[in-house]
C-alpha cells in the first residue's frame, strides 16, 4: 500500500484563531492549486473552534514530501498559534519518518482492508 493517510490535529492557542484561520485558508488555497498527488485535504474543528482537524491522503511518499515543500512555510505560523500532534496511516518510508522526526508523529502501519 503506496498511499498515505494522515491526521493532523492543531489545539489553537486562545485569542489566536483569527490569525490561525487566515494561515489555514492560505494552506488549502496551495494545496488546491500546487498538489496533484494531494487526494483530500479536509478541515474540521471541534464545537468552540479549539482544535482543528486535518484528514490528508497522498497518492504516494513523493507526494507527501510535496505538501511538506508547499505548504512548509506556513507550517510554521500554524505551529506558533497552536500545538501539533499528527498520526499517519500506511507505511512511510524511513526517510519521512526522519523528516517528520522533530514532530509528536505516531505510526499505524496497515493490517488489512479493501
Amino acid at each position: 500500500m503506496e498511499k498515505l493517510q494522515l491526521i493532523a490535529r492543531f489545539a489553537v492557542h486562545p485569542g489566536k484563531l483569527e490569525s490561525f484561520n487566515t494561515v489555514m485558508t492560505t494552506c488549502i488555497e496551495r494545496v488546491r492549486e500546487k498538489e496533484p498527488g494531494n487526494l483530500q485535504y479536509d478541515w474540521f474543528y471541534n464545537a468552540d473552534a479549539s482544535v482543528y482537524k486535518v484528514c490528508e491522503t497522498y497518492a504516494n511518499p513523493d507526494a507527501v514530501f510535496a505538501h511538506m515543500e508547499n505548504v512548509g512555510p506556513y507550517l510554521g505560523q500554524l505551529l506558533a498559534l497552536s500545538d501539533f500532534s499528527g498520526e499517519i496511516y500506511g507505511n512511510p518510508p524511513e526517510a519521512l519518518i526522519k523528516a517528520l522526526a522533530d514532530f509528536e508523529v505516531s505510526y499505524y502501519a496497515f493490517a488489512a482492508g479493501t
